[in-house]
């Protein structure tokens, strides 16, 4: 699992890849929680394009993520899942957290 941080003005977009699970989140949550405390967003975006495995710890990922963006004044998107993994995210409710599926949002921030 990594992620690659990229800044663009007031958006901060997580890449992530690889397989979310339990030995994963920490270091996930750190990198990015960093990179949101660093720069302060208005918008915080995860990409999940090539997450290939998420468990329920993505779930949590995202949770904490939008309690972080939540007290910098910031909003968090989830873009570009696969059908599975966006599935998980509506069932858990994620949607009403954070935008889900803004995928020409995502294009415009690489």
């Amino acid at each position: 699992m990594s992620v690659s941080i990229v800044v663009k003005g007031e958006v901060v977009t997580a890449f992530l890849s690889g397989e979310i699970d339990h030995h994963t989140a920490a270091e996930l949550r750190e990198t990015i929680d960093l990179a949101a405390n660093e720069y302060k967003p208005t918008l915080l975006v995860l990409d999940f394009k090539n997450v290939s495995f998420m468990d329920s710890s993505g779930i949590g990922l995202v949770m904490g993520r939008y309690k972080t963006i939540s007290e910098l004044d910031g909003e968090l998107a989830i873009v570009n899942t696969s059908p599975s993994i966006g599935k998980v995210m509506r069932l858990a409710g994620m949607e009403r957290l954070a935008k889900i599926g803004m995928e020409e949002l995502a294009n415009e921030t690489n």
